[in-house]
């Protein structure tokens, strides 16, 4: 393999093969550490997804999930994983790190090719603490690296790694799939999914207005922090309940409201919604109206849900709606494109059995209005810890 062509962020080589146990106190303690760095930095305070992602590494966060992870058995990293960054969410690429590590493993992280600031102000902090001799281990089963469209690196990393996390659009994992990991490799891979809300109407209805104003702001970090681009971000509202109509009134005037405080709104964002609303007036036969809260918010009303009803995206505040009287009436249109339903006013065991009494095809999340982005260890489906890591089997 030709170095020459990777740019070494963190680190300066192809990294050791050295292992941990998950949740080992070595990399408890980096991450602790890095999540200090971070929250001293003036600059990163600037950018609310890495304080989150700061936040996620903290002493008592991580020790709460190494309780929760209770293994009784032994466990030992699988070896180096190489990860395959997302390139339109800034700082997934430290996430994915993160999950690599708390398994026990070495990591090649390929960050997103543009060049968000994040990754200079997350790796120049990685890069500080791993200075400290007591995380010699670490530091040198470590690399972050950026390259471009050079198949023969990715093919190295690919054959070097016993694991593999691609971020990515369907078409990017089946290209990235053609380079191979050794025979007892694994891959996980992160691909194109949709998700949804669902809010009871008379839950809205019952709320006052402190309440109602948390839920508008949920659902704002939900959804515009991102600008819909997140595959957890709900793009869909569907709405249960008698009193719909003065509930979605009431919900989306919060939303906007919420929006028009907290959202920068670009002109070609206006005029990129004003658009799509104008190509779904004459193309979309399953939009009966659209109704717009000023420039910011946008829901378009469906008369029925289409069988692909997972093709009805928005960006920047432009949502789509539709009333159901029972919830298990939408399950036709659920497949394994679908990932998180977020919801509001429904019990959480309401809706696990609307997922396992429907044998549903996808939902691999049920979280409460405002937690759609908070990535996690159980992530799409998987245990990433356990999936990362190996068994040793002692009788």
């Amino acid at each position: 393999m030709n170095e020459s062509k990777i740019t070494w962020i963190v680190g300066n080589s192809v990294p050791k093969y050295i292992v941990f146990e998950p949740y080992a106190d070595v990399v408890c303690s980096f991450l602790s550490d890095l999540s200090q760095n971070l929250l001293k930095n003036q600059t990163a305070g600037q950018y609310p997804d890495i304080i989150s992602f700061a936040y996620f590494c903290r002493k008592a966060n991580i020790h709460k999930k190494k309780e929760n992870f209770a293994e009784q058995r032994i466990r030992l990293g699988r070896g180096i994983i190489f990860h395959i960054a997302p390139s339109n969410v800034p700082v997934n690429f430290a996430f994915s790190y993160v999950f690599g590590l708390l398994a026990g493993n070495g990591n090649i992280v390929r960050v997103p090719s543009k060049e968000y600031p994040h990754i200079e102000i997350i790796c120049s902090a990685v890069n500080q603490v791993l200075e400290d001799p007591k995380y010699a281990e670490i530091k040198a089963s470590t690399a972050f690296v950026r390259y471009g469209h050079e198949d023969e690196v990715t093919e190295y990393f690919s054959s070097i790694s016993q694991g593999r996390i691609i971020w990515g659009g369907d078409s990017a994992i089946a290209y990235i799939r053609k380079f191979s990991l050794p025979p007892r490799g694994v891959d996980i891979a992160f691909s194109d999914r949709y998700s949804f809300a669902v809010i009871d109407s008379d839950a809205v209805l019952k709320a006052d207005e402190k309440e109602m104003g948390r839920v508008a702001y949920a659902f704002y970090n939900d959804t515009y922090l991102m600008d819909q681009n997140a595959c957890s971000s709900p793009q869909l509202v569907v709405w249960i309940g008698d009193h719909y109509h003065e509930a979605q009134q009431r919900f989306w005037h919060a939303v906007s409201a919420a929006a028009e405080k907290k959202y920068t709104l670009q002109p070609v964002s206006v005029v990129d919604k004003f658009t799509k609303l104008c190509i779904e007036a004459i193309e979309n036969p399953y939009v009966m109206r659209v109704t717009r809260y000023g420039n910011v918010l946008y829901a378009a009303d469906l008369r029925e849900l289409p069988d692909d009803a997972d093709k009805l995206r928005g960006t920047c505040g432009y949502f789509y709606q539709y009333l159901c009287k029972d919830i298990d009436a939408i399950s036709r249109m659920v497949n394994e494109k679908y990932q998180t339903l977020v919801y509001y006013g429904l019990s959480p065991i309401q809706l696990s059995e609307f997922v396992v009494n429907n044998q549903l095809r996808g939902i691999d999340r049920i979280v409460p209005v405002g937690q759609a982005l908070d990535i996690d260890v159980i992530w799409d489906g998987y245990d990433l810890v356990r999936t990362l890591s190996r068994i040793v089997d002692v009788r």
